[in-house]
């Protein structure tokens, strides 16, 4: 996994720039190899699109460790009798729900979508991490103490792959922008579009 992120991370601040100081005026052909400008641009904009499903899986592989750790962890709760079941309940449809509201790489064009998401994520994680501490046993529960900080950790990688997934995204839209005749040549479509991004640029 670390892996795949640190190709990712360096094929943005390596290859993608380096195409575009030595492909700006490059003839169609290079007579010794046959590799012609069309080859460079569809091996440029492939490997762009594969790092970006890549990230985005990843990212979501975390999303759902998050939400398996949450879970698991109103489950632990249950054992005990500090919280009623209503509430714990109430609980475990919301965590539930996460999976129905979250975005696509389509959906979070809309700012709305992400942002609703990350409210009811949010609010969960701090939520269930407070009652969690607040429990007696809490010092010595080393299973809820795991939990616990696999939310945490989980939701932290989330974030460091969305910003992967941006950096991306961005050199992906600087790429296409860039060579969109030639994109749609080789491609035969007429209808890429850019990438939406978590954060605004």
């Amino acid at each position: 996994m670390k892996s795949s992120r640190s190709f990712a991370l360096l094929f943005i601040t390596g290859l993608v720039p380096t195409f575009f100081l030595q492909c700006g005026n490059k003839p169609d052909a290079t007579p010794e190899t046959g590799y012609t400008h069309a080859d460079s641009v569809t091996e440029v904009f492939l490997m762009l699109q594969d790092s970006l499903h890549d990230t985005w899986s990843m990212m979501l592989s975390d999303d759902n460790e998050k939400i398996k750790a949450m879970k698991s962890l109103v489950h632990e709760l249950k054992i005990g009798t500090q919280f009623t079941p209503e509430k714990l309940a109430s609980l475990e449809e919301r965590i539930d729900q996460l999976a129905k509201i979250r975005y696509t790489p389509k959906t979070m064009s809309n700012v709305d979508v992400v942002e609703e998401y990350d409210f009811a994520s949010n609010s969960l994680i701090t939520e269930l991490i407070s009652m969690a501490e607040s429990l007696s046993s809490f010092s010595y529960n080393t299973t809820i103490q795991k939990l616990v900080e696999q939310i945490r950790s989980a939701d932290l990688r989330v974030e460091n792959y969305r910003a992967d997934y941006d950096s991306i995204a961005s050199a992906y839209n600087r790429f296409i922008e860039k060579h969109a005749s030639s994109i749609k040549e080789v491609t035969e479509n007429d209808t890429i579009v850019q990438k939406a991004l978590f954060s605004e640029e």
